[in-house]
């Protein structure tokens, strides 16, 4: 999952030290996070990611620090119904079970987070099963609990105009992986676009070299057919998870009667979300930029 990339990240930077991993396991009604969700504990105190956006975290950073001391593996249950059996009350009114287990050959061992690093950087999808009597993870699909860690996530926007601005900072936000596509020197400049990477190639150019797969999301912004029509055609021809296309229902008919003159198939041109976001009522840059961003979200959740 996606929000576990600054996990991932901290296991990398501490790699060699002695760490305690604790992963949601389970949940029930409000989880503040969801099922897969990591908190990573250095031996030293410092730790990364959430289990429940700091509702147990004090808890379950003692649990860690004794199981980086050597105790054994252990799932912790919290909820808010009865604050004797569950120990720490969660004011959202959900229950979670979090797995507390060791980053060692008999936890969960270092050398995964290198197999996951791989696979993601790869585009590709790794699943970690792990029996949760033991605590003990492999690589694999057949276990009590699966974890799924998806490919980073990127967007790539075609057209450097107002609401490419507002969905790229969105983006940022979402910690998607953002770069702005347009041959226009004018509107492709860094004072507009900060923290996106900027590519000034012709968009089918840019879009085939960068490879877009199920977790990447095309959108094309720019309003002009000869620079959006040749990014959609690229990023059909691909795997992308998301296509999506700013203009109005009339606007999106032409355009798919040229893409199919262009030769691309019905099948794909289902796959062109047009008029690109949610339906939300949207007025102004920043609103439609938030519709995409949703249903960009949406389609990351839900490939179906």
């Amino acid at each position: 999952m996606a929000e576990n990339d600054s996990v991932l990240a901290a296991a990398r930077d501490w790699a060699g030290a002695p760490m305690a991993l604790a992963t949601v396991v389970s949940t029930w009604g409000s989880a503040p996070r969801p099922r897969g969700s990591h908190l990573l504990v250095h031996a030293d105190g410092r730790f990364e990611g959430s289990v429940s956006g700091g509702c147990v975290e004090g808890d379950i950073l003692q649990t860690a620090a004794e199981v980086i001391a050597g105790a054994p593996a252990v799932v912790k249950r919290y909820g808010v119904a009865d604050a004797d059996a569950w120990e720490v009350g969660l004011p959202c009114g959900g229950e979670i079970a979090v797995l507390v287990q060791p980053v060692s050959p008999t936890g969960f061992p270092p050398a995964l987070f290198d197999d996951i690093a791989r696979a993601r950087a790869a585009g590709q999808a790794f699943e970690v099963a792990t029996d949760l009597a033991s605590g003990r993870s492999a690589a694999g699909s057949e276990g009590a609990f699966v974890n799924r860690y998806a490919p980073p996530r990127r967007l790539l926007i075609v057209g450097a105009v107002q609401i490419a601005q507002a969905l790229a900072g969105l983006a940022r936000e979402l910690g998607i992986r953002t770069v702005v596509i347009d041959p226009r020197g004018r509107f492709l400049t860094r004072e507009r676009f900060p923290g996106a990477e900027l590519d000034d190639r012709w968009p089918d150019e840019a879009v085939a070299a960068l490879a877009p797969d199920p977790a990447t999301a095309v959108v094309t912004l720019s309003h002009d057919p000869k620079i959006d029509d040749a990014a959609l055609i690229a990023a059909l021809a691909a795997p992308a998870g998301y296509v999506a296309a700013l203009g109005s229902r009339k606007s999106h008919a032409a355009r798919l009667e040229r893409l199919a003159a262009a030769g691309v198939a019905q099948d794909d041109l289902a796959r062109v979300e047009g008029p690109a976001g949610l339906a939300l009522g949207a007025i102004g840059p920043a609103e439609i930029a938030l519709s995409i961003a949703a249903s960009m979200v949406k389609r990351f959740r839900d490939p179906r």
